[in-house]
């Protein structure tokens, strides 16, 4: 395309288009908090990742994996969430120093470009995969609430009979359309103001609800095989198991695709501007290393809530389903996923897990949604195919792809249906990413970063051991996958 095509300004909320998270205005330069308190306040992008993550991944494959393999690969879960973060803090150390977004700054580095980086073509390529987790979670809300609400799809039916066929096969069919508009609305009239706090509320009571019920387990029939537990933190992969745990280490904890969104959130927040454009003074280098401890409590205070969670959908899945023989799949997953607690604590929970199960998959979708249209209009412009020359238009792109993404996804899922199966391919393309952006962390960390705010003797070694032992895992899986390929042509 010689010519990018000029985008049209659109009708976007007041409070999306009031200022542009890029811009790096005088006025809001601002000194960083300096007691504990103030800087829990100044807290955000973790938590939108965090909402983020605990997902599909979280609720459909740990709980699966668990199910299926026990507390085996307690370890790789444990070393998923912890070990990648040392990644996301880097990357918003240089987006808070340069104010760039990832994509953007990842454009800027020397390489093949075919109209953008190749960097971005593979992120690109990635996305088109991660699509189908979220056509996996639109499908299993609509399981979800269909199971918790029994006689909607029936009533529809009868009032609605040239669709009759069409909700016998799949009654979650009406549920999966009422998700997709909801999801539409919150993100046409949403800021990150308003992403925020949804997150944070839909954040805080999963997490509270499922650690609650992962702690009482001691005082059902389905104690904890403390044990067993033990043993699961000593390395060990059962052959069976490596394709699911590589998908697993893929999409849980931070993933490859939260790793492009972080600094996007940070931006918006907007640790760049408090921290002002960046100059040889010291006043300058004192606020970003302020700004920078801020987004050091923001991203590990996230590590600790998406941990818990994922260890808590973890444990239910070892301890409850795995001992009766149950494994979710298929159509039935969250029949057989609501066992975990219906089994332990009785069939007055059933619609509670339901309806949970649903807002935490719900949450998720919606906030990747919105992280999605950011990067895919970054994409765009960077690629030439669109031009921006205001905030409005570049908002009004969002808003367009905030609307068309939840409508994809309802269509993977109707074309598709196994929502397991569908968050194991957008696990194993998060897998293959993350040794890219592993590298671009490193890059910018050695030849883009401002000496004056470079990283600890400590965050050096970690950052690298995190390099090391994602790429180390990107390749094994891509092995273990090719081998599995070939034996089937033989």
């Amino acid at each position: 395309m010689s010519n990018p095509a000029e985008f049209e300004p659109e009708c976007a909320p007041a409070e999306f288009t009031a200022y542009d998270p890029y811009a790096m205005p005088a006025d809001e330069i601002q000194d960083p908090p300096v007691s504990l308190g103030d800087t829990l306040r100044k807290i955000g992008p973790g938590i939108i990742l965090a909402g983020t993550i605990v997902g599909s991944g979280e609720l459909l494959m740990t709980t699966a994996m668990g199910a299926k393999h026990g507390f085996t690969l307690l370890w790789l879960l444990i070393l998923s969430c912890v070990i990648k973060v040392f990644v996301q803090v880097e990357l918003g150390r240089y987006s808070i120093s340069s104010a760039r977004p990832t994509l953007g700054a990842i454009n800027e580095l020397p390489g093949l470009k075919i109209r953008a980086h190749w960097i971005l073509w593979c992120w690109f390529l990635m996305t088109l995969a991660t699509f189908f987790q979220h056509g996996a979670m639109v499908g299993t809300v609509g399981q979800c609430l269909n199971l918790a609400f029994p006689s909607v799809s029936p009533a529809i039916k009868e009032a609605l009979p040239f669709l009759a066929g069409a909700i016998t096969n799949r009654p979650e069919l009406p549920w999966t359309f009422l998700v997709c508009a909801v999801a539409i609305t919150l993100l046409w009239s949403g800021s990150y103001r308003r992403i925020e706090f949804i997150t944070t509320c839909l954040v805080v009571g999963v997490t509270l609800i499922t650690m609650t019920a992962a702690c009482a387990l001691p005082m059902t029939s389905f104690p904890i095989p403390w044990s067993d537990v033990v043993a699961g933190l000593k390395f060990n992969v059962p052959g069976e198991g490596i394709a699911v745990a590589f998908a697993v280490f893929g999409i849980t904890g931070v993933g490859a695709t939260e790793l492009f969104y972080y600094p996007y959130w940070c931006l918006e927040k907007g640790y760049a501007r408090f921290t002002g454009p960046r100059d040889s003074s010291d006043a300058w280098a004192r606020r970003a290393r302020g700004w920078m401890r801020v987004m050091h409590f923001d991203a590990w205070i996230s590590m600790v809530v998406f941990t818990v969670s994922t260890l808590a959908f973890y444990f239910m899945g070892a301890t409850v389903l795995k001992p009766q023989g149950l494994a979710p799949k298929g159509t039935e997953m969250i029949a057989v996923l609501s066992r975990m607690f219906v089994d332990t604590f009785g069939e007055w929970t059933r619609i509670f897990f339901l309806i949970g199960a649903g807002a935490v998959l719900f949450k998720t979708h919606y906030i990747a949604s919105a992280g999605n249209a950011r990067l895919t209009t970054d994409f765009l412009s960077l690629s030439g195919a669109l031009k921006f020359d205001t905030p409005t238009q570049r908002a009004a792109c969002i808003h367009r792809f905030s609307v068309f993404y939840p409508i994809l996804a309802l269509g993977l899922f109707l074309a598709f249906g196994d929502p397991l199966t569908m968050a194991t391919i957008g696990g194993m393309a998060q897998t293959f990413m993350l040794p890219i952006i592993s590298g671009v962390a490193l890059y910018f960390r050695y030849f883009r970063l401002d000496s004056r705010i470079k990283p600890n003797l400590f965050l050096d070694i970690m950052l690298w051991i995190a390099a090391v032992s994602i790429s180390l895992v990107a390749c094994y899986a891509l092995y273990s996958t090719v081998l599995k390929l070939l034996s089937e042509t033989k």
